[in-house]
């Protein structure tokens, strides 16, 4: 009785296991529907060059599934012809993780390659085309945009090279012309003091010669004065020297007995 208890136990618990990997095959089986739908939708969208529509079909198909090839490298597809190449290189890198073969491999490289491009990062664009090219050595489109990616790189080297040497040149000439204002500047003060001073000098010299010449005349009035002073201490002195003689001193009168 107990035996027959565990083994309906254990059938009841394996039906159950059976139930749910149903469901999950059904369930797994469902998203890869709708995967597929979404992708046939956004070929068709794609096609009708409705690649707004088609990018939205796409992204559908990798919330279904994130690891489809088919709708990450369509997804990027979309994006190129929007000429959203950042997207693009993003989502064509992505791919080369998902490549099942050297030829999808190959496939992706070169599209990664041609986004780089349009985004005018040549170096890049060549290590992609390179990678593209190991997978692939007979693609001739491959080989031929590679080509470009190295005139299109070349001609961005020089010009990048010119722009510096201008820049360079134009920092020079701007120095050049800074240290020309500012001799400039020093010479036009210098005039400017030397000027203020000739002015100046020429505006103090007629006072200083009316301070001169009244110096020159309180001198000479000061002299007379001082002339004056002297003559009158002389004739003081005399008119002194006269009155001590009259007043003398006593001398040898004859006394009045």
């Amino acid at each position: 009785m107990v035996n027959s208890i565990k083994y309906r136990v254990f059938s009841i618990e394996y039906r159950a296991f059976a139930l749910f990997l149903v469901l999950l095959l059904l369930s797994l089986n469902s998203f890869s529907q709708q995967e597929k739908k979404y992708i046939r939708d956004g070929n068709k969208e794609y096609e009708n060059k409705k690649y707004s529509e088609a990018e939205k079909n796409y992204s559908k198909a990798l919330n279904k599934n994130k690891d489809s090839y088919k709708g990450a490298f369509n997804l990027g597809d979309a994006y190129y012809k929007q000429k959203k190449y950042e997207e693009a290189a993003e989502q064509f890198q992505s791919v080369t993780h998902k490549a099942t073969s050297k030829d999808t491999l190959a496939k992706a490289y070169h599209n990664l390659g041609n986004s780089l491009l349009q985004s005018k990062k040549y170096q890049d664009a060549l290590d992609a085309y390179k990678n593209a090219l190991k997978n692939n050595p007979n693609d001739e489109d491959t080989r031929y945009n590679y080509s470009y990616a190295q005139q299109m790189l070349k001609q961005q080297q020089q010009q990048q090279k010119q722009d510096k040497d201008k820049k360079d040149k134009d920092k020079k000439d701007d120095k050049k012309k800074d240290q020309k204002d500012k001799d400039k500047g020093d010479k036009d003060k210098k005039d400017k003091d030397q000027k203020d001073k000739e002015n100046k000098d020429k505006q103090e010299k007629p006072k200083e010669d009316k301070e001169k010449k009244e110096q020159q005349q309180i001198s000479k009035e000061d002299a007379k004065r001082l002339l004056d002073a002297l003559q009158n201490d002389e004739k003081n002195l005399q008119d002194k020297m006269k009155k001590a003689k009259v007043r003398g001193t006593k001398g040898n009168i004859e006394k009045d007995w």
